[in-house]
């Protein structure tokens, strides 16, 4: 537990380290920088929970770094190693990404110490609803106060749970379901939420790839087609990553997860190792491939992208000097540590930063907040509108013309946008606008030096005009 805390401890350093680093850039008062750089409040409790007839204490805690915009914003993980210095670092950093992708959310994070894996689910929801108590006793969550989301060790089901606490104590509140996000569908949530990170890692690693002078500088050509990827961490946003990299012409080299890794130059199909492993419980032995036995050894392997999907601190200064990676794309939070950093960015290795690249699923949760508080499910007041606009124009060329197209033409050129269109749609434009952000800081002022530091430093300036306009300082 000792080195967890200290890793939390680490994690929460580098943060800082890297809001030090851009924040001198931004000509913003001492007085608004130091604001910026704390975390607004902490809450911790010890809640009891019957499991198998006995009493257990249980941990929770949740932390709201910064209140600029309202609500906050961020999931809750369960992890029997979750520490206080972790989660505020996690905090921090949402509160840097929903400003990066101009998404109106102060940062939050949260945890409960309880080991998912072990637990039964009938424990985990008695675990979570009385958490979710909790949090509503205090005033702590609501969907103008705060609102959490899935996180490493919960999904959808656990959301579920808390949505129907949240509901129960705010009896007829019309816009109850958006205390959370990452909801099933059927509780009000939103289609494309599942895969939305890892969609947003694509976006963001393509939008990279689209510059040729930057590409160019790595030897390497524009395009994501052809690319060789190496992935860590087959769990959401590892395994979405690599599906809409791969269906656009990557190539999966290798796959690393806690049970070891397994490699093949001429790639790997995504779709089945997924379903082996989720059959096996393992990737190894998958045909075709090579086992790698320790699989942190293949963050060091030859690849044009690295990708690290799993925890933070994986890439470190042990490591740092052996990785071969042109590219590092940070799928997961704060998987490079500033060491490891300083060290990368000698060799002339780009870093596209977990504040932009992982944004995609708080920026879908923003989409899914939206459709809750509206109650309305995107696309139903317009969809067989603009099929009918599409079936007249179709109509009219096929008059003009005289020339007729096939059914299966007629139905794909008429189709109306639904929900998962229009929130792909906003994803997708949502990640390039600031990608093009980035570069453009990058460009106005070359002392900024790498994206990292850029992104950073646009959210910085934003959090900070923020506090300028509610005139709380001079």
């Amino acid at each position: 537990m000792e080195n967890k805390d200290a890793e939390g401890t680490k994690f929460l350093d580098t943060v800082m380290y890297y809001y030090d680093k851009a924040a001198r850039h931004t000509g913003l008062s001492k007085g608004i920088i130091e604001q910026i750089r704390h975390c607004n409040s902490v809450y911790k409790t010890i809640f009891p929970v019957e499991i198998d007839g006995e009493i257990h204490a249980i941990e929770g805690i949740r932390v709201q770094h910064s209140h600029h915009k309202m609500p906050t914003k961020g999931g809750i993980r369960y992890s029997i190693q979750v520490s206080e210095d972790e989660v505020k670092a996690l905090a921090t950093l949402m509160t840097f990404k929903c400003a990066v992708v101009n998404v109106p959310f102060g940062g939050a994070k949260g945890g409960i110490k309880i080991s998912p894996r072990s637990s039964s689910p009938k424990t985990l929801e008695k675990v979570t609803r009385r958490f979710a108590t909790e949090l509503i006793k205090k005033n702590l969550i609501g969907p103008a106060v705060d609102v959490p989301a899935p996180d490493y060790g919960t999904g959808s089901r656990e959301m579920g749970w808390i949505v129907d606490t949240y509901m129960t104590f705010k009896y007829g509140d019309t816009d109850a379901q958006g205390c959370v996000t990452g909801k099933p569908v059927g509780l009000g949530g939103i289609r494309g939420r599942t895969e939305a990170t890892g969609l947003g890692v694509y976006f963001g690693i393509r939008e990279f790839l689209c510059n040729e002078e930057d590409v160019q500088k790595l030897g390497l050509t524009t395009g994501i087609a052809g690319k060789q990827i190496i992935v860590q961490g087959l769990g959401n946003v590892g395994y979405y990553s690599a599906k809409f990299c791969q269906e656009n012409g990557a190539k999966i080299i290798g796959i690393a997860e806690r049970e070891g890794g397994i490699y093949n130059e001429n790639g790997l199909d995504i779709e089945a190792v997924f379903s082996y492993r989720t059959e096996k419980g393992s990737l190894l032995d998958f045909a075709g491939a090579k086992n790698i036995e320790n699989s942190a050894s293949m963050l060091e392997m030859e690849c044009d992208i690295l990708l690290p999907a799993a925890l933070e601190n994986q890439i470190h200064e042990g490591n740092a000097d052996r990785i071969k990676a042109k590219i590092i794309a940070e799928g997961a939070n704060g998987p490079t540590t500033r060491e490891a950093e300083e060290i990368l960015l000698s060799k002339g290795v780009i870093i596209i930063p977990d504040i932009y690249l992982n944004a995609g699923g708080v920026t879908v949760s923003y989409f899914e907040w939206l459709k809750n508080l509206s109650n309305v499910r995107f696309g139903r007041m317009g969809k067989r509108a603009e099929e009918a606009g599409y079936k007249r124009l179709v109509n009219a060329i096929e008059s003009s013309t005289g020339n007729k197209i096939t059914p299966e033409e007629r139905i794909q050129l008429t189709r109306g946008a639904d929900e998962l269109d229009i929130v792909r749609s906003g994803l997708e434009d949502t990640m390039i606008e600031a990608f093009r952000e980035m570069r453009e800081a990058l460009r106005q002022k070359p002392e900024l030096s790498d994206l990292r530091t850029a992104a950073f430093y646009i959210a910085i300036k934003k959090i900070g005009l923020s506090y300028e306009m509610m005139g709380i300082f001079p």
